[in-house]
């Protein structure tokens, strides 16, 4: 079941123009939704949740429509915002609870709730401080201790990791990885940090400039075409690279005792014909892997300007023996 669906979608502030006809589908699990400041992504969150209105397209949440069912999706649905939003006054226990009511949880319940995602997001002992006391880091956990506490199907991040220490920084994509891949709940992670996508999603929608630049599975984005393979050696031997190009390989330099290798058929078979050639060369073999792209060159590819809106796959993804 795809929990999110937009089709052709174009959302407008005035003569500017935020989302141009944006298309994606977004299935269970956790997704990432990346582009750099300004590219669309918060506008994409806050048009699903019903807080703006598009000019054209449709958009579903859980089949839902976004515009028609806008209450009736904000009750599924966990929102951490970039932005602070945090009651001055209230301890955490009570801000928590509080917005446990506005999804409509009876108050007992929104207060036993409260004790228990705070407990979970690492903020037990503080609960009953005032939140305005709190270091950014314990803001930022309880900002997604808010968007657990009536129990969605669905969570949305907006930048969960802003001004946070490299320890917070762990600690919070620890928390997010957890809820993502043991609790049940599909989580959308809008950001512009590469690492923090690639550390706790399965999915990423990249988008750049209000367009759709590339969609897929993080392996199906960083793989090169052909699958080419990493070979290792004890130490570089020509006779080894030359051997594997008179049967037809395209053998790059070796990079830190690493050579890569493009051979013709199927993975096995390329390390069938490898092996052969390092028996023939007393090439000292240490290692075998399906070489890949970095994650920051599939974006890079991504959001190249000029290039049309493209959908990335195992099967077309850029690249070669280099």
């Amino acid at each position: 079941m795809n929990v999110v669906e937009v089709s052709h979608l174009t959302v407008q502030y005035g003569s500017f123009t935020a989302l141009n006809d944006f298309s994606c589908e977004i299935p269970e699990g956790c997704t990432g939704l990346l582009g750099p400041n300004g590219a669309g992504k918060t506008t994409l969150i806050k048009t699903l949740l019903g807080f703006v209105q598009p000019q054209s397209g449709t958009a579903r949440i859980l089949g839902d429509d976004v515009v028609s069912s806008g209450p009736s999706i904000r009750q599924k649905i966990g929102l951490m915002p970039e932005q602070d939003c945090h009651i001055p006054g209230m301890t955490a226990v009570s801000f928590v609870a509080y917005a446990g009511e506005l999804a409509g949880m009876p108050s007992a319940q929104a207060i036993r709730r409260a004790h228990e995602v705070l407990e979970h997001c690492g903020l037990g002992e503080a609960r009953y401080r005032n939140v305005e006391t709190y270091s950014t880091g314990m803001k930022q956990r309880i900002k997604l201790a808010q968007a657990l506490v009536h129990g969605p199907k669905v969570l949305f991040l907006d930048e969960p990791t802003n001004g946070l220490d490299p320890r917070g920084r762990e600690e919070m994509l620890d928390l997010i990885r957890s809820i993502s891949h043991g609790k049940g709940v599909n989580v959308l992670v809008s950001s512009h940090v590469l690492r923090d996508i690639e550390r706790v999603c399965d999915r990423v929608v990249v988008v750049m400039k209000g367009q759709l630049r590339a969609t897929g599975t993080i392996q199906e984005l960083k793989a090169i075409q052909g699958q080419p393979l990493d070979v290792e050696v004890r130490e570089p031997n020509n006779a080894f690279a030359s051997r594997l190009m008179e049967i037809g390989a395209v053998v790059g330099p070796p990079k830190n005792n690493i050579y890569r290798v493009q051979l013709a058929g199927d993975v096995r078979q390329a390390h069938i014909t490898v092996q052969a050639a390092a028996r023939a060369t007393n090439a000292q073999i240490r290692g075998f892997r399906v070489a890949e792209r970095s994650l920051e060159d599939a974006f890079l590819d991504a959001v190249q300007p000029g290039e049309p809106p493209h959908i990335l796959h195992a099967t077309t993804a850029t690249g070669g023996a280099q």
